[in-house]
């Protein structure tokens, strides 16, 4: 059994979308650890006016046997059953982050995903969530990483989220 870690993100009727992935997760793999949900300001076009400039972004672990073919084909079809294409706003994106402490390229994958050390938005709720947990390729904590990051103006808030009647995340 490995520890599986996604990264989610939502641009498009966030709360919405979040709430089917982590619905898609649990009736899949069962226990969930799920970090905080972020706001951070979309830096791009807006393809559309349904388009929200403050994307949503959290990660979640679980425990899984599955092939890591298998777990990207399962986030792919949960993708588009929230109504992800190829083109267009992106309603939900589910990546692979970790499986276990595979490194290199695996089933057509790329593990550890690289958006950990590029990104504030992946790399925060991580250390949040796993803070002693070791990166597979530097075997930096993830609190570590965090604390020597310089988030390049990437601006975070938490949100208050509630899934399942649980409240999951708060703002403060």
């Amino acid at each position: 059994m490995a520890q599986v870690i996604v990264g989610i993100g939502s641009h498009i009727d966030r709360e919405r979308h979040i709430t089917a992935c982590l619905d898609a997760l649990k009736a899949e793999f069962g226990e969930l650890r799920i970090s905080r949900i972020f706001e951070n300001r979309f830096e791009g076009e807006s393809i559309s006016t349904e388009v929200s400039h403050a994307v949503y972004n959290l990660v979640v672990a679980f425990d899984s046997r599955a092939l890591v073919g298998d777990l990207k084909a399962w986030c792919k079809s949960v993708e588009r059953a929230n109504g992800r294409t190829d083109q267009g706003p992106v309603t939900l994106d589910i990546d692979l982050l970790c499986v276990g402490d595979l490194v290199g390229i695996i089933d057509g994958v790329s593990l550890p995903h690289d958006d950990i050390l590029r990104f504030a938005f992946v790399l925060k709720p991580l250390a949040d969530l796993l803070p002693n947990a070791h990166h597979p390729v530097n075997g930096q904590r993830y609190a570590e990483l965090w604390a020597s990051v310089d988030s390049g103006g990437q601006s975070l808030r938490p949100v208050d989220f509630t899934w399942r009647r649980k409240v999951i995340s708060r703002a403060n």
